[in-house]
């Protein structure tokens, strides 16, 4: 059976079967799930990508989305879960379900991917905290085991060594592939032996991370490893990925080989806004949205035309605000818009006119937009 839901776009759920469930620490937990052969094409994924869960709670429909740990390779849906209350919509999930039960689970979605590129010599690095490790866990294992040539270094943040999930997998990832990937823990509320793995990882941390660890490199004498790195992945809480991205910019890698995943609501931008516009007035503002037609007047461009229509209480979907999650890309049918970041369109998106309302900037006196993209 299949069930459907407008979450932006149109997101199709179907009953699988809970394989394993799996207590990791005392507020995180770990689920598996049984893919029915006739659903194995639905349920491609890639390495980084998120499932949405639907639940009856209480007479309360909860839909939450859980970024995968099982890598494509191991033809699985595994996702790790944090509980951040009692009376919260994962403690619920953990206390109704079990080994067994069947579950409406979403076709995998997302775009914080990697193009894999297995003949290539890559330096990639890895910043998580917290569950934030669960599609970081994805593309490591995704990467170890489809690009040889590959060499990578995860940089893992909790409070403490108790919070610390996923260490079995990543522990046994060194041993197995300790010639192209290490890893380092970091703990902000438990003393280290070396000052260097205490505190948050932020900027400052950034800094002696390469300074200290990225710095030699045995492949290349006249460089630095941080020098090699091609990509970064960042997955954790918005302030963090905030200031590790605007670090490692600063420090040289280009915006375009930054990618990011968010885990929590999060308002502000990644990187500072650089650009003026000339100030527009009165814009006519036309949207569909689930097949309805609206009109409106926004009262200037100083602010994103995303958070101008939910001053005026209209519903139009979103979730981090920052160009990050794509949940409220549109089609822009008339006017002209600044996208001024942009870490979810393809290219080619972009050239069909699709926008991110949250990330959008009018540049004229009349603007069309079309949300309703399925």
């Amino acid at each position: 059976m299949e069930q459907q839901i407008y979450k932006g776009k149109l997101t199709r759920f179907h009953w699988l079967k809970i394989t394993k469930k799996e207590e990791l620490t005392k507020n995180t937990f770990a689920l598996e799930f049984e893919i029915p052969e006739t659903l194995k094409e639905q349920f491609r994924f890639d390495a980084g990508q998120f499932i949405s869960i639907k639940f009856q709670s209480h007479g309360e429909e909860i839909i939450n989305d859980y970024s995968m740990t099982s890598a494509p390779y191991e033809k699985k849906i595994a996702i790790g879960i944090k509980m951040n209350s009692p009376d919260g919509a994962a403690s619920k999930l953990f206390r109704q379900y079990k080994t067994g039960d069947e579950i409406l689970v979403s076709e995998p979605a997302g775009r914080f991917t990697l193009v894999s590129k297995p003949s290539e010599f890559r330096t990639i690095v890895g910043f998580a905290a917290g569950i934030g490790i669960t599609p970081i866990l994805s593309h490591f294992k995704n990467i170890l085991h489809n690009e040889p040539r590959t060499r990578m270094f995860l940089f893992y943040g909790n409070r403490t060594s108790e919070d610390l999930i996923y260490r079995d997998q990543l522990d046994n990832l060194a041993r197995t592939c300790g010639d192209r990937l290490q890893i380092f823990y970091f703990y902000s509320q438990e003393k280290t032996a070396n000052n260097l793995f205490y505190g948050r990882l932020d900027g400052r941390k950034l800094s002696l991370i390469i300074n200290q660890i990225l710095h030699l490199d045995d492949t290349d004498e006249e460089s630095t490893i941080w020098d090699a790195v091609d990509e970064v992945l960042i997955c954790g809480k918005g302030e963090m990925i905030k200031t590790l991205a605007n670090a490692c910019y600063h420090h040289g890698i280009p915006k375009k080989n930054i990618h990011f995943e968010l885990f929590e609501e999060y308002n502000d931008d990644i990187y500072p806004v650089e650009k003026e516009f000339p100030l527009i007035e009165n814009i006519e503002m036309e949207f569909t949205m689930l097949t309805k037609q609206y009109a409106t007047v926004l009262p200037n461009n100083e602010e994103r035309i995303l958070q101008q229509l939910l001053i005026q209480k209209y519903a139009v979907p979103y979730s981090c605000k920052s160009g990050i999650c794509g949940s409220c890309e549109c089609i822009l049918e008339e006017g002209e818009v600044e996208l001024l970041e942009n870490e979810y369109l393809t290219e080619r998106e972009e050239e069909k006119g699709h926008i991110l309302a949250c990330m959008s900037i009018a540049k004229s006196r009349k603007i069309k937009l079309n949300f309703d993209l399925s």
